[in-house]
């Protein structure tokens, strides 16, 4: 009975053990995840083009300039104030020019020694042909010796270089003379154009140097307007388009404008390019250096 007992008791113990082993281990793969769907693609925003800009800009002209003496020298007469309208080669002022005066006459004196000098060469010249002529007929007349016609010849040729020689002292006598005309004609301060005197910069008496301003003229007529716009009306601006022009100190007069000029490249600091326009009929109130509205409007 104790050997039955003992039996039972390994039977239960092996099956026990059996039912605490688990089977053969299965791996176990993890579910991937699903790939997310691709974004819907987006159309690239396309940049606003504004239907209107107002641009500002002065008025311009294309003459303007500051007059300088040309020479040393004083003032010795103002013919010209601020204000006063000019005609081209216009005298505006006199420096003193007495020495200059002087050196002229002596000039002139020299160019009129040098062409009486020449004149007597040539008359010598025209002496000496007729005796190398009578030498040369004494001579084949056997009436000479062949030293007398080298003479006669001789001197002809003498004289032909000295009036080549008077050609040239003539010519510099008139080259002098010119060089005096010219600086004389500088100390005549004339207006480099049509217009008017905006400023002055000089008194009578004042000593001025070479290049020393004594004017500022400035004409008044076609009247520009330079302004910068946006790049993105590049293309929508062309020469010869009409646009409108208004000015503060002129308020409900509208100007027309022609594009004369459009920058061919857009400035990468600012993304602006410059556009010059010439007012067609300008109003009598508008001046130079005036600030001028222009407005864009409806621009393809």
């Amino acid at each position: 009975m104790r050997h039955k007992l003992s039996m039972l008791s390994l039977i239960l113990i092996a099956g026990m053990a059996a039912c605490g082993k688990s089977g053969p281990e299965t791996p176990v793969l993890a579910a991937s995840p699903e790939p997310a769907p691709p974004a819907p693609a987006t159309a690239p925003v396309a940049r606003p083009r504004d239907a209107s800009f107002v641009a500002s800009g002065p008025l311009l002209v294309e003459d303007q300039v500051d007059v300088g003496a040309q020479r040393p020298g004083m003032v010795a007469k103002l013919l010209a104030d601020v204000g006063q309208p000019v005609r081209q080669a216009q005298l505006l002022a006199l420096l003193d020019d007495r020495q200059l005066l002087a050196e002229r006459d002596a000039a002139q004196a020299r160019v009129r020694s040098a062409e009486a000098n020449l004149q007597d060469w040539q008359a010598e010249t025209r002496m000496a042909e007729a005796d190398f002529r009578r030498a040369e007929g004494m001579y084949k007349a056997k009436l000479n010796t062949e030293e007398e016609l080298d003479h006669a010849r001789y001197k002809k040729e003498g004289s032909v270089y000295e009036v080549e020689k008077g050609n040239q002292e003539l010519l510099r006598a008139q080259a002098d003379l010119q060089a005096v005309s010219l600086e004389l004609e500088k100390t005549r301060i004339r207006a480099p154009f049509d217009g008017v005197v905006a400023r002055r910069y000089v008194r009578m008496g004042q000593e001025v140097a070479t290049g020393d301003r004594l004017f500022w003229v400035t004409a008044v007529r076609p009247l520009r307007v330079k302004f910068t716009v946006p790049e993105n009306f590049f293309g929508r601006i062309s020469r010869g388009q009409l646009l409108e022009v208004t000015c503060a100190d002129d308020t409900g007069a509208k100007h027309p404008a022609k594009v004369i000029q459009v920058s061919p490249v857009v400035d990468p600091s600012s993304g602006t390019f410059e556009v010059l326009a010439e007012l067609v009929h300008p109003g009598p109130n508008l001046r130079p250096g005036m600030t001028a509205r222009v407005d864009l409007e409806n621009l393809k």
